[in-house]
């Protein structure tokens, strides 16, 4: 019942923050845009909307799930309600778990909401509903269930400025490690390799969840593979999710 209040608390303060909206709403302005530049390409027009489409709620939900996700824990401190919380026999590890599943349903929401108005301009456009895009915006959560968790793990122990350099660093590098990696195969030394191949294992790879291509082109996915990135995205967010707990356990917040 603790983490339950935790959580729906968490989410009636996101739906309330004016960023989310201008977010959505510029989110759901470019899918639409994506319309346009379909008109231009005779016959392309549904591979180009699903394709631009789920590319747009990938971008502006990694943006809602950081903004929202850095002020986690400092608002919290700042407003000094969590000291409240914590008198009230609640767990820190509870207080943690409870914030990212409030903002993890907030991205749930906001997910759907964009995905709602890329199935309605797919159905105008191609004259068909495009089902098979369920399976693009259920990898885009899994990807936004690792970047909530990185930005909650920062929030835990920095303020909000940096855990948002961290969190969208993090997140660029974690789109271009497999590039970086062959680039250092090929012309790389043996110093350089071992750098970029560390950072490769250890840092979230993000192109793991990433099948717009494919779907838009009507190809046919490895169902291993598909199960593979699902695990990867679900073992790597819970393991943020550990470390954050037990930064913020060991925290002195006086």
């Amino acid at each position: 019942m603790k983490i339950l209040a935790i959580i729906l608390n968490t989410f009636k303060e996101a739906v309330r923050d004016r960023i989310l909206y201008s977010i959505l709403v510029f989110a759901l302005f470019m899918i639409g845009g994506s319309a346009l530049l379909a008109v231009l390409s005779i016959g392309q027009e549904a591979k180009i909307i699903e394709d631009l489409g789920l590319s747009c709620i990938s971008i502006f939900g990694t943006f809602i799930a950081i903004f929202l996700g850095i002020g986690l824990v400092y608002k919290e401190i700042e407003k000094r309600t969590l000291y409240v919380l914590l008198s009230k026999a609640v767990h820190r590890a509870q207080f943690i778990l409870g914030k990212y599943l409030g903002l993890t349903l907030v991205i749930l929401v906001n997910v759907s909401i964009m995905g709602l108005g890329l199935f309605m301009l797919s159905r105008v456009y191609c004259r068909e509903w495009p089902w098979h895009l369920l399976l693009g915006l259920t990898f885009i959560l899994v990807e936004l269930l690792v970047v909530t968790a990185l930005a909650t793990l920062f929030s835990t122990f920095s303020t909000p400025t940096l855990s948002a350099i961290f969190t969208l660093s993090l997140f660029f590098i974690g789109h271009l490690s497999p590039d970086l990696r062959l680039f250092s195969a090929r012309f790389g030394g043996a110093a350089t390799r071992f750098i970029i191949d560390l950072f490769y294992y250890l840092l979230p790879n993000f192109r793991h969840f990433h099948f717009e291509s494919p779907l838009a082109h009507a190809l046919p996915l490895d169902g291993i593979a598909l199960f593979q990135a699902a695990t990867y995205g679900l073992m790597y967010a819970t393991a943020l999710l550990l470390l954050a707990m037990l930064i913020f356990s060991a925290r002195d917040l006086k």
